[in-house]
This record gives C-alpha cells, sequence and structure tokens, in this order.
C-alpha cells in the first residue's frame, strides 16, 4: 500500500506543476494531480505536468469540480456538451500523465431539501464512466458531504446503474456528512481505488496527518482486509501547516502504521 500526496495539499503554496519536487522531497510514492483552474485543463498544460514530474507515479487525477462537473447532468445538452469539453480535456492530461483514476465529484446539493435522484445519476455516470474508459482512466465516485454522492445508502442505488465506475473514500469528508467511514467501506466493497485522507482533532477539525485522533491503525488493518491494493492520498489543506517538513512527517506517520512499526 503506498502513500500519495495530492498536490490540492500545497494549493496556493506552490503552482501545481511545480509540486512533483515537493512531493518527492516530503516521501511521497505516488501524486494525484489537482487542476485548478480552467487554463490548468489546455494540453500545453499537460505537457508540462510531463515535464515536470520528474518519474513520480501520478495515481489520479481530479478538477476543481465546480466549474463544470455539476453542468455534466445538466437537463439542457448544450450546456452537457460544453461541460464534456472540459471533462474530456482533464481526461486526456491523464492519458498523458498515465494516471490510473479520476477523482470525481459530480453534482452539488445546493439546496439540502432537493432530491437527487440515485438511479438518474448513476445512468449518467455510466455514460461518463464509458468516456472516460476511452482514455484508459476508471472514473471514481467521491463521497463528499456537499455534493450527490453524500451517503451510503445514495452509493448502493446508484453503483447498480454503473457498473464501470469506481469509488473514492475520503475520511474527512464522511465525518463531515456524520457517518462513519465504515460505512461507505461496506457500500464501495470491490469499487474502491482510492483513499483520501487528512487527520482531526477531538473535537472534529481538521488537523495535520498523525497529530490528531483519527485511528489510522484501524483504517489500515481494514484496508487489508478488504484486499485493498490503491494508494492513501493525503489530502491537506494549505492553512493547515506551516512547512512541508510537517507533511512529510504524515507521509512517514502512515508509512510506519502500514509497516506494522505502531498503529
Amino acid at each position: 500500500m503506498k502513500v500519495g500526496i495530492s498536490t490540492a495539499t500545497f494549493f496556493s503554496k506552490v503552482l501545481t506543476e511545480d509540486s512533483f519536487s515537493v512531493i518527492k522531497r516530503c516521501g511521497g510514492d505516488c501524486a494525484e494531480v489537482f487542476l485548478t483552474t480552467y487554463s490548468e485543463y489546455e494540453p500545453a498544460f499537460g505537457d508540462l505536468l510531463c515535464e515536470r514530474r520528474d518519474g513520480l507515479e501520478v495515481y489520479s487525477v481530479h478538477s476543481l469540480n465546480t466549474q463544470f462537473e455539476p453542468q455534466l447532468f445538466n437537463s439542457a445538452e448544450r450546456t452537457r456538451n460544453d461541460a464534456e469539453e472540459f471533462f474530456r480535456k482533464v481526461l486526456a492530461i491523464a492519458r498523458k500523465l498515465g494516471a490510473k483514476c479520476y477523482t470525481f465529484h459530480g453534482g452539488t446539493r445546493l439546496k439540502k431539501t432537493s432530491f437527487v435522484s440515485p438511479e438518474k445519476v448513476g445512468k449518467r455516470m455510466r455514460e461518463l464512466g464509458d468516456i472516460a474508459l476511452e482514455y484508459g482512466v476508471t472514473l471514481c465516485f467521491e463521497n463528499v458531504h456537499w455534493a450527490a454522492f453524500n451517503s451510503p445508502e445514495f452509493f448502493t442505488e446508484a453503483k447498480e446503474y454503473c457498473p464501470n465506475v469506481g469509488a473514492v473514500l475520503d475520511i474527512k469528508q464522511a465525518r463531515q456528512s456524520g457517518r462513519d467511514w465504515r460505512e461507505y467501506l461496506d457500500v464501495m466493497g470491490d469499487r474502491l481505488r482510492n483513499v483520501h485522507i487528512s487527520d482531526c482533532d477531538a473535537a472534529g477539525n481538521i488537523a495535520m496527518t498523525g497529530k490528531g485522533v483519527f485511528p489510522f491503525g484501524k483504517l489500515v488493518a481494514e484496508l487489508k482486509t478488504r484486499g485493498y491494493g490503491g494508494p492513501l492520498i493525503i489530502e491537506q489543506y494549505a492553512g493547515d501547516y506551516t512547512s512541508f517538513d510537517e507533511v512529510a512527517d504524515g507521509v512517514k506517520y502512515i508509512k510506519n502504521i502500514i509497516g506494522g512499526l505502531y498503529a
């Protein structure tokens, strides 16, 4: 089980294309490339990332999803088609980088009272999953408290309509949804392709990996029991730390747990 870092961890501190060297310095085995703005979806930027990656494995890509992903589900064909152009641009960069997965949020839940149909979303996810496979990438639905997939029950229903779609567990988002992370693992099953991690304090506030109270030993043990072979991707916010050494400490902490040094 590898330990990776999302380039989102360095957003506003390091440019996306310069994040690879920092990830390697912090001991990361792989990266999730978080494309943060429209210019980063262009082919030339994909070429730049390939030049700067310095041999580091890019396991997955992620977009600043609210820029176009919700419109992939819009009822207007023109709107959907425009959104698909951006979707394909991200997939093209993923293919250039050799990424296996696309971390996907999809639609948002702007109104708490609105109903999001798992069947409708699932059927559209299957179409989008087929597009992703054209680029050699697996589309992976991430649990996000403010997005379509905010509860285990939603994925239980939606996944029946999109057998070509994987899943991403985000333990922070599970907590923010008020649910136990194991509930998401139960419904993701063999669809699980990626895991996003960060830590939290006793009050539930985000903390640097290894500096809080989250039971990473139990998480790693559970993932091993379930046969998970993907990475653990550290995804923090730039305001969570002051030094890259703190990120490196988090990587070392998780690697020690995976290696059985301590739980």
